[in-house]
């Protein structure tokens, strides 16, 4: 009887520990469980931080990349030339450009060798401070290239009667190289013995110019028709 007690209690106190290490066992199960769990969910968090600063800096990059092409096409636009560039009307005589003036003198100048020199004498006479009407004028009257240039032109490219050397053929008139040549010199003529000494009027430029009393209403006439032409 006492044996039997004996084991009774002996099996009771070895089921006790068993059941111990069972929860034992148990406990640790559950606590690496929870620590797989808490594992797994720091993992996650990390991935969604990765995936979130992964969207941030494409969306970054995306945002640099709009704002450069901004910033480009800005600067683009500035410096840019315009598609069209429209000069300013500059007046030189009496309310005309240079190329209207040309043309006006070109109307005045005949069919004979000064025929389209309208741009020559619109220029030399301008850039010196010379009235193109009136040099136009004195340089139809003298050669009479309103119809036919005289033969002082047409041999030595000699407009206006200039006087000096070289010679044209042994004489008192002055021969030039060219018809361009003879032009210019002409007008260099006015603007050096003439305009640049303040005889800058057909009255004041008459008496040097020529003997005839006649010579300024002559020139007037000229003047008159250029104008009008």
């Amino acid at each position: 009887m006492k044996k039997t007690q004996g084991l009774c209690g002996i099996t009771m106190i070895v089921g006790i520990i068993m059941i111990s290490i069972g929860m034992v066992i148990q406990n640790e199960d559950s606590i690496n469980t929870l620590a797989v769990n808490q594992t797994v969910e720091e993992f996650n968090i990390k991935n969604m931080a990765a995936s979130t600063n992964m969207i941030v800096k494409e969306s970054s990059e995306e945002e640099i990349k709009k704002t450069d092409n901004i910033f480009l096409t800005e600067v683009a636009m500035e410096t840019a030339p315009a598609s069209v560039i429209i000069p300013p009307r500059v007046e030189v005589y009496e309310g005309m450009t240079l190329e209207e003036l040309a043309i006006k003198l070109d109307r005045n100048l005949g069919k004979d060798i000064v025929a389209g020199k309208g741009a020559l004498i619109a220029t030399e006479c301008i850039n010196k401070g010379v009235d193109p009407y009136v040099a136009t004028a004195i340089l139809l009257h003298e050669t009479g290239c309103k119809s036919k240039c005289s033969s002082l032109a047409r041999r030595c490219n000699n407009f206006g009667g200039q006087k000096g050397s070289p010679s044209c053929n042994g004489g008192s008139y002055k021969a030039y190289n060219s018809i361009d040549e003879g032009l210019v010199g002409f007008i260099d003529n006015l603007y050096r013995n003439y305009y640049s000494k303040g005889l800058t009027t057909i009255d004041t430029i008459g008496p040097r110019y020529a003997e005839s009393p006649a010579w300024r209403g002559k020139i007037t006439w000229y003047v008159g028709q250029i104008r009008a032409n």
